[in-house]
């Protein structure tokens, strides 16, 4: 009998430094067992090779029964297992689908109470659209990925240029004349490569834009003109998609959750109509404290995260006001108007 064993460490351990899988190997040894088995059922107990391979028929069925034991234990635990890493009821029979990598990399998120296993899946599976490839786009793009957010699209019909290198952190210098979708894409990729990101090098029309944010879970708008804000606010209400939206000037920024859909207001319900230019002049016009965008972006990627997990408490029906000048922080409350052409009749 010993020898027989010997055969079949052999057989299982030298077939794995050969490279032979694991489903071939065991079926090796099954129809080893089943030989030695029937030369002990079909030889007489006299016979030498009976006697070589153990001299009893019961010594390799009670062999035989510990193994079958210890595979269903095996395939049992296996059951459990996945059972225990699924979440919530649609997913009870799907196991765990992160690899060991994103598990290391998410364990700061996962250990937190708010996020946990749940939310990290939640942001795995998501999908969120970021307007603008710019000063807020850039810094909210590099966290959503490095959080794990699953699919990113972004739309931009920019270049990189020069003058945007103080700010938007996500380009560098010698991507200057890319298209800044491209750009943002070559570095999401390469500070995660488990995020997959759909690049859209195009202005947001009104012909695609309810079509393309249908398709997302969220939007983050980190535009710099009003044209396209009331038209993505639009477009986010008639699809009923959450908006998430910065705003930047000199040293102060702005940001708030927009959700007519969850009872929040929309866009045009606190600015009902687009502001006088000189009232509201552009970045390259009034200037831009560096910083600011990285600050007020990575904000709107922690309020995605929040609408995403269901952490803590979103920026719905409040807007957060960000004075870096004088490293001043307020919060003000805003409300629905029932005549806003927008959103007044869901």
């Amino acid at each position: 009998m010993l020898l027989v064993l010997v055969l079949l460490g052999a057989i299982w351990f030298g077939g794995d430094k050969m490279g032979i899988a694991r489903e071939t190997r065991l079926s090796i040894l099954g129809l080893v067992f089943i030989a030695v088995l029937g030369l002990q059922i079909l030889l007489p107990e006299t016979n030498p090779l009976r006697q070589a391979t153990g001299g009893s028929a019961g010594l390799w069925l009670v062999l035989g029964g510990f193994s079958a034991l210890f595979w269903i234990y095996r395939r049992g635990l296996l059951h459990l297992r996945a059972r225990a890493s699924a979440y919530g009821p649609e997913d009870e029979k799907k196991p765990m689908t992160f690899s060991d990598t994103e598990l290391k990399r998410y364990a700061r998120h996962i250990v937190l109470r708010e996020i946990g296993g749940s939310g990290q899946k939640a942001m795995k599976n998501a999908k969120v659209l970021v307007i603008g490839a710019g000063g807020l786009g850039a810094p909210a793009l590099q966290y959503l990925a490095a959080a794990g957010v699953g699919t990113l699209g972004v739309v931009d019909d920019d270049v990189v240029e020069n003058t945007n290198l103080h700010r938007q952190v996500i380009h560098i210098d010698a991507n200057i004349g890319m298209p800044k979708v491209f750009s943002a894409q070559a570095q999401i990729e390469a500070q995660n490569p488990f995020v997959t990101v759909r690049p859209y090098h195009r202005r947001l029309s009104i012909e695609i834009a309810e079509e393309l944010i249908a398709e997302y879970d969220l939007v983050l708008d980190g535009t710099d003109n009003f044209e396209t804000r009331y038209l993505v606010n639009a477009a986010c209400v008639a699809t009923a998609k959450p908006l998430v939206s910065g705003a930047l000037s000199q040293w102060e920024g702005q940001i708030s959750v927009f959700d007519p859909a969850r009872g929040a207001p929309c866009y045009q319900c606190i600015f009902p109509q687009v502001p006088d230019a000189n009232l509201a002049p552009s970045c390259a016009e009034a200037g831009v404290i560096g910083p600011l965008p990285g600050v007020v972006g990575s904000m709107m990627a922690i309020e995605a995260i929040k609408v995403i997990t269901g952490a803590g408490s979103s920026a719905r029906g409040k807007m957060l006001i960000y004075d870096a000048l004088y490293g001043e922080n307020r919060t003000i409350q805003i409300a629905r108007r029932s005549d806003c052409p927008t959103c007044g009749t869901i």
